[in-house]
């Protein structure tokens, strides 16, 4: 099952274009300077001013419920991904020198998935330091591949925002939930097609994997 939720930011103040007066202390020897009305340089430096700009997401998040015990459920994924000595890997990558060997050390750190964990947060620990025993079990996986992360970036550089992805599981009243925000929904707005594919195929790996882990 799939459901959507908007991400939103905010809107510059419309004021900041406004012309802007510089005060001086001494009015003998500063003059008052005001900054032309359009303007996109400082009215004190003269230095470029960044540009602002926002982009309306809208996130489609796939969760499938488990009837199976949490650390079951857990299990099930860890089986079908990598788990690298980070440290190691990243002294790998740095060593590489040819796509070709950048592509050896990857296949030899992701799992049979083409998947591999990149590091991982226990929610549910900070949960347990107020709520104790009584505290439900949840943990987020950050997971990917970065062969895969590197075909999205050469079609969209906003893919770095939202590679590797992150998997939540977590207890509720009614089971354990396996939930995954589709890369797919992230990079649409982009507009390349390129990089769209490459993150359906990411979506269609990943969401297996839950439906497998949720059996």
């Amino acid at each position: 099952m799939s459901e959507s939720c908007h991400i939103s930011a905010m809107t510059p103040n419309s004021t900041a274009d406004a012309p802007k007066t510089i005060r001086p202390y001494n009015a003998g020897f500063i003059p008052e300077t005001v900054a032309p009305p359009h303007s996109n340089l400082h009215p004190i430096h003269r230095e470029p001013m960044s540009k602002i700009k926002t982009r309306k997401i809208v996130v489609q998040r796939f969760s499938v419920t488990s009837s199976a015990p949490f650390a079951k459920v857990v299990a099930a994924i860890e089986r079908e991904i990598g788990h690298p000595d980070m440290a190691a890997f990243g002294k790998q990558v740095v060593a590489a020198r040819t796509p070709s060997a950048l592509e050896a050390v990857v296949t030899k750190a992701v799992g049979p998935l083409g998947l591999m964990e990149f590091t991982r947060f226990d929610l549910g620990a900070i949960l347990r330091k107020e709520q104790g025993t009584r505290a439900r079990q949840s943990l987020r996986l950050v997971m990917g591949n970065p062969l895969i992360m590197k075909e999205m970036l050469k079609h969209a550089p906003d893919a770095g925002s939202y590679a590797p992805v992150t998997v939540l599981i977590d207890e509720r009243g009614d089971g354990v939930y396996l939930s995954y925000d589709r890369m797919a929904s992230f990079l649409a707005p982009y507009g390349s097609a390129d990089a769209l594919k490459v993150a359906q195929a990411l979506d269609t790996k990943v969401e297996a994997l839950l439906v497998r882990a949720a059996a």
